[in-house]
């Protein structure tokens, strides 16, 4: 049975390497045959992610889309998970989560069994990506009320934002001139960061 490797790190600064060899291990102990293995540095919360569109347009019906955990693939909205979720079913792919034993039998289970257990993973699941979300929401509270609590306590207090490297700046538009064709994730690669800054890079450069 192949199977699709999906692995998602939220900012340029976390590394999916451990999630691949898990995931990997994984594969083998199942007897899974790894054919697309799809990795990007982007929020959780966005539907709109490079790697998985591609993943889902490759995977074909009764193969294994493996994530290590419901929360690697979604911080979604409802509407959006809703709409992911109704993906996953069009194509016909079968949700496996590592660290979520009753997805495992997805694998293996037939009949009546597997109906049962489709049932119930698709349950759990749902509220493992309810809880991914809400711990999103509480995060962003957090930082909100942290914000507004500073500048209560000093109106004249901005907050100080994120400098641009202008090195790693400077490599990623080098190598969008001289590589015009080169994927993003491969750029992002060689300048080490997030694929979502080569986009940025790329959108507000006009490269």
């Amino acid at each position: 049975m192949n199977a699709h490797l999906y692995l998602r790190a939220s900012t340029k600064d976390q590394d999916a390497n451990r999630a691949k060899v898990a995931l990997e291990s994984f594969a083998i102990e199942k007897a899974l045959t790894i054919t697309g293995v799809y990795a990007e540095n982007i929020s959780g919360t966005k539907l709109n992610r490079p790697e998985l569109l591609s993943l889902l347009d490759t995977a074909e019906s009764g193969d294994v889309l493996l994530v290590e955990s419901v929360d690697r693939l979604s911080r979604l909205s409802q509407a959006d998970w809703d709409t992911l979720k109704a993906t996953i079913k069009a194509k016909g792919l079968r949700f496996v989560v590592a660290d979520l034993p009753t997805s495992h039998m997805l694998v293996e289970a037939k009949g009546i069994t597997g109906q049962i257990m489709d049932v119930i993973n698709n349950m759990l699941i749902d509220l493992m990506a309810t809880m991914a979300r809400l711990d999103q929401e509480k995060r962003v509270e957090r930082i909100k009320q942290g914000l507004e609590n500073k500048r209560a306590a000093d109106p004249d207090w901005k907050p100080a934002g994120k400098g641009r490297n202008a090195a790693k700046w400077a490599k990623v538009q080098t190598l969008l001139v001289e590589h015009p064709a080169m994927k993003a994730e491969d750029i992002a690669a060689l300048a080490k960061c997030g694929v979502a800054t080569v986009y940025r890079i790329k959108r507000e450069s006009s490269v």
